[in-house]
């Protein structure tokens, strides 16, 4: 699957109901299947034949614990939270408003939607057959019901600020357009630190959940098919956003 940061710029055409769901039903449904096998898979596995790589994983968090400070409890305290369900939701709500004002392609404004619904579903299903205990170390936050692994945190923030840097590829300024994707891409690497410090996560917890929120923005971003238009009319669209 090739990742064309333009193919939503270069197609303005309007998708039917009809498209959209079979595009959904096959283009993500049906990949989302075959991640929750591997992501389970590879939960099984740190659980059961390779249960003693996973007790090694416990030093990486001792040594998060020996080496706290008030200065990183206190950040890691804000960044944390960048990552939870409410935060994650609240923003995506709000860009998929906004995107769909600006633009008025609705198929385009709901691709942030799709990819954190994508990576809820996978983590959800696969945190509840995997069933992984948390670090058994000192905690800084409490837990929430969900099993350690993998890491619904680190997926959700990697699914919708990965997802927000694609879509800001269309900023025309170029610092604006850098200077945001560095932010968005940053990040997640936060929430991925912050749960590692605060005794959330093992390791493979978040790796795995930073993979399934990466699998699933490039989904969600290639779930509809598009049919590229010739090069200067993809300028002239270009110009009809700008003077909007």
């Amino acid at each position: 699957m090739r990742l064309d940061l333009d193919r939503h710029t270069n197609d303005p055409s309007i998708p039917t109901a009809r498209q959209v769901r079979h595009d959904l039903a096959v283009r993500v449904g049906v990949p989302a299947v075959v991640l929750w096998l591997a992501v389970v898979g590879l939960g099984l596995l740190v659980t059961g034949p390779l249960a003693a790589l996973g007790e090694r994983e416990l030093t990486v968090n001792e040594w998060f614990v020996a080496h706290r400070t008030e200065l990183l409890d206190s950040l890691t305290h804000i960044w944390s939270p960048i990552g939870t369900t409410e935060t994650v939701i609240g923003i995506c709500l709000v860009v998929v408003g906004a995107v769909w004002w600006r633009t008025r392609q609705w198929w385009y404004a709901v691709v942030p939607a799709i990819a954190v619904a994508t990576q809820a579903a996978v983590f959800l299903v696969a945190a509840l057959v995997v069933g992984r205990e948390r670090p058994d170390v000192a905690q800084l936050d409490v837990a929430p019901p969900t099993s350690s692994f993998p890491s619904g945190h680190s997926g959700a923030a990697t699914a919708l600020y990965v997802t927000l840097a694609m879509m800001a590829q269309r900023v025309e300024r170029t610092w604006v357009r850098v200077s945001v994707t560095v932010i968005l891409l940053v990040l997640p690497m936060l929430v991925v630190y912050s749960r590692l410090y605060r005794g959330m996560h093992h390791v493979s917890d978040v790796i795995v959940g930073v993979l399934n929120g990466l699998v699933c923005a490039v989904l969600a971003w290639n779930y509809l098919r598009t049919s590229p238009r010739p090069a200067r009319d993809a300028t002239a669209v270009r110009a009809v956003e700008r003077a909007r």
